[in-house]
Order: structure tokens, then C-alpha cells, then sequence
């Protein structure tokens, strides 16, 4: 005779997880306080964008390739641009993500760009926020 489970098909949902790049002590274990799931993607996912060509050791075609455009004057072409860096470098080393759109604006008053990227993470179903603010520091 045939055996019927009735217990349901498990589903395992896959957990990131980073270090607070910020060296936050844990207030018990006084270990680093780790980032996990939404925002351990989240930090990646700016880590990436403020990434310069040869920052990664081993890796120096990683490159978030917006601060080659900060250097310029703030013109449709420019945010244009940083658009497409942004989209390029998400799909190309993040596959955690979707992007969904990305917003940039200038901010004239303090010679820098506003950027607003909004992304999925895969496996779950909440749209995602990140706003940055790009400037030239050299």
C-alpha cells in the first residue's frame, strides 16, 4: 500500500549576511554586529555603486562607474549616464537584485547628484529603497 504525506513541500529561503562595515560592537557578545537579509544586500548594493576601478583587490574590472561622471557639469547626458552605470553594474555583480528604476537628479548648491535606486531583492516581494547623494572628493 502507498504512503500519502500530507506534510507540505519546505520551502528554504536563502539568508545573507555581511558585516556592519560600521565595527558596531554587539552589546552582549561584544562581537561585530553582523547585517542580515534586506540590509546586508542593501549595503552591498551601495558598497558597489561607490566602488572604483582597482579598489578590489584580484578583481579590477569591478567598477560601480559613476565617478568617472561626477568631474563634469550636471547635464541630462551626465545623468543619463550615471543611470546607466548604475543599472550596468547592479546586473552585472549584484545577482541578488532586480533593479527596478533609478533616479538621478543634480544638486546644483552642492556640486553633486542625488541618486535614488529602486530594486527587488530576489525572493522577496517589498520594493526596495536606496537614496545616495554622489560627490567628487578628489
Amino acid at each position: 500500500m502507498a504512503a500519502i504525506y500530507t506534510k507540505g513541500l519546505s520551502t528554504h529561503n536563502r539568508q545573507w549576511a555581511d558585516l556592519d562595515l560600521d565595527f558596531v560592537k554587539h552589546p552582549i557578545t561584544e562581537d561585530i554586529v553582523r547585517k542580515t537579509n534586506v540590509e546586508a544586500v542593501k549595503r552591498a548594493v551601495r558598497n558597489l555603486i561607490l566602488t572604483n576601478r582597482y579598489d578590489k583587490h584580484f578583481h579590477p574590472e569591478i567598477d560601480g562607474g559613476v565617478t568617472r561622471h561626477l568631474f563634469g557639469l550636471s547635464t541630462a547626458h551626465t545623468k543619463h549616464d550615471i543611470e546607466i552605470a548604475v543599472k550596468t553594474c547592479l546586473q552585472n555583480y549584484e545577482p541578488r537584485v532586480t533593479v527596478d528604476n533609478v533616479v538621478v537628479s543634480g544638486d546644483l548648491d552642492n556640486n553633486g547628484f542625488n541618486v535614488s535606486i529602486f530594486f527587488t531583492v530576489i525572493n522577496t516581494p517589498e520594493p526596495i529603497e536606496i537614496s545616495l547623494f554622489l560627490e567628487r572628493t578628489r
